[in-house]
């Protein structure tokens, strides 16, 4: 699948939404997650009626470290990317919003992820012709989040997307040119060097907040006849390489495309992106524990 293809698949649509939300219970501590019951072993849809609507395509989500602010990414009327934003305030969470990173220097932004300090958010910048597809980021100030900025070589330059930091600072991504993983190593606020992943497949790389797993999606080809992506794992091993992509299985993967997996803050829920049977998608949710599970005894 060609780079345009993948940005088309995770494009997703909604449109600006006026409803706030709030736990009847009142319970600060309860509105992680907008309230909702935490998911077991089975993947179960985030937030329906509030941020997953039935008929509207949504995609990558990502949390502040607090838990209070959500960011996620979506389509408005015109099939055009962007970024959304609520926040919980005043006991309750606020109306959707949608934020414009760049000012309109770009004409569409996904892939929003906080960093795990919660001072930066990365995320997509692109061009709806998808001739540019590069990696940018806003730093959090007194007032807000600041002016918009790309990253410098060596990262942008070539097509990439989907950034995710680690807690030791290094940002893993796709490189739509070359068609790989690569990882940037940090060096103070910038990133001196990048490497290719040793991983033999796989899309949308997400780190666990431990750094000792991978999650990814890629496509099921275990199955005769099947075409959609499922979500994959693979631990780090005691060399410090990544060992083979694991699928999570049936109670984590659907028929559907699964895809764009995001892992929480405080590590207990992996996030992604589900195609629904209407053509449109939907933002699941499922404990790490199914992750735990499959861990090999000789890690």
């Amino acid at each position: 699948m060609n780079y345009k293809k993948q940005l088309c698949v995770f494009a997703v649509m909604v449109s600006a939404m006026t409803n706030s939300y709030a736990n009847p219970n009142g319970d600060v501590f309860n509105q992680a997650y907008l309230g909702e019951r935490p998911p077991a072993l089975v993947a179960k849809v985030f937030a329906p009626d509030i941020i997953s609507l039935t008929g509207r395509y949504e995609g990558v989500i990502s949390f502040t470290p607090d838990l209070k602010e959500i960011y996620f990414g979506a389509n408005d009327s015109d099939n055009r990317t962007h970024i959304y934003h609520t926040k919980y305030e005043g006991q309750t969470w606020t109306p959707v919003t949608r934020i414009d990173f760049t000012k309109g220097r770009k004409e569409e932004e996904i892939h929003p992820f906080v960093s795990p300090d919660g001072r930066k958010i990365y995320f997509t910048a692109l061009s709806s012709d998808l001739t540019y597809n590069k990696i940018w980021y806003v730093n959090k100030t007194s007032r807000g989040w600041s002016e918009a900025h790309a990253l410098p070589a060596p990262v942008n330059e070539d097509q990439v997307f989907f950034p995710i930091q680690a807690h030791s600072g290094d940002l893993y991504y796709y490189n739509l040119t070359k068609g790989r993983n690569f990882k940037a190593t940090a060096d103070g606020a910038n990133y001196s060097s990048t490497e290719e992943l040793n991983l033999d497949f796989g899309v949308h790389v997400s780190i666990s907040p431990n750094e000792d797993y991978l999650v990814m999606n890629a496509q099921n080809k275990n199955e005769i006849g099947r075409r959609d992506n499922d979500l994959f794992v693979s631990f780090k091993t005691k060399k410090g390489t990544w060992g083979t992509p694991i699928n999570l299985g049936a109670t984590v993967n659907s028929i559907y495309n699964d895809k764009t997996p995001t892992i929480s803050p405080d590590g207990k829920y992996l996030f992604f992106g589900r195609d629904e049977a209407d053509g449109k998608a939907n933002i699941y949710w499922v404990s790490t524990d199914v992750i735990e599970k499959m861990r090999p005894n000789y890690l």
